[in-house]
């Protein structure tokens, strides 16, 4: 039988309970595979090797950046989960200031604390064999790359937008109809455009989609969006 790993890095354990929630499929995983090293749901510490590796987690402390490559060595498959794991999360917000000064403000004895200056994806350290977008993931496409491994094929996940998805799902334009600020047009589809559907705007959370035109929203005040869409291709800018 298979073995499955779950490892946790820097993150606040939502894609690892995605896996729990996903209950009677999950079941259906367990007589599959053996579930060898998940301590979110048991104590078991099987030294592996593991046939698949799901990772949680940005790498953030020196501790983290060598155990990645543990998890990497003893690893035949490495499958980053979540947005921690795949762009460094929102702890990577550290990255767009100085990490000594949040230190010596927060902290009365900033000498103990061994961090890095960034917080980086699982793929800046070690090879990665696929990425499962999300904060958190869905948990049917993480049951998709999951048997997509069992099966030695590719796993079979969206690659086009959120836009998308609002289209399927019969949803007003919010960005359009109400100058709405939306990311969905740069956005990974995989969320059932579950904000849009309740005339609020895309945060992103999925990630960008495949070759995203994110420079064309920016310089776009809210109120120019209909005159955007009306009259001129998305992107064009003002002489």
């Amino acid at each position: 039988m298979k073995k499955l790993a779950v490892w946790k890095f820097a993150s606040c354990d939502g894609c690892q309970l995605t896996l729990l929630d996903c209950e009677d499929e999950l079941l259906r995983v367990a007589a599959r595979v053996e579930i060898a090293y998940f301590l979110e749901a048991s104590s078991s510490r099987d030294p592996g090797p593991f046939d698949l590796s799901l990772v949680e987690g940005s790498i953030t402390t020196p501790e983290d950046a060598e155990r990645i490559r543990h998890v990497r060595r003893v690893s035949k498959h490495l499958v980053t989960i979540g947005a921690c794991a795949t762009a460094g999360g929102v702890q990577a917000l550290r990255d767009l200031s100085d990490v000594k000064e949040f230190l010596s403000v927060v902290y009365a004895r900033p000498d103990y604390i061994s961090t890095l200056e960034r917080s980086t994806p699982i793929s800046a350290h070690v090879p990665v064999d696929f990425e499962l977008r999300g904060c958190p993931i869905d948990k049917r496409q993480l049951l998709e790359v999951i048997g997509a491994f069992l099966a030695g094929r590719r796993p079979v996940v969206p690659a086009h937008s959120v836009c998308v998805e609002c289209k399927a799902r019969g949803n007003t334009c919010v960005l359009v109809a109400h100058g709405t600020p939306c990311l969905g047009p740069v956005t990974q589809a995989g969320c059932g455009a579950l904000c849009p559907a309740f005339n609020r705007g895309c945060f992103g959370c999925f990630g960008p989609m495949e070759t995203p035109n994110a420079a064309a929203l920016k310089p776009r005040p809210d109120q120019k969006v209909l005159q955007l869409y009306g009259s001129r291709s998305w992107g064009q800018r003002d002489a």
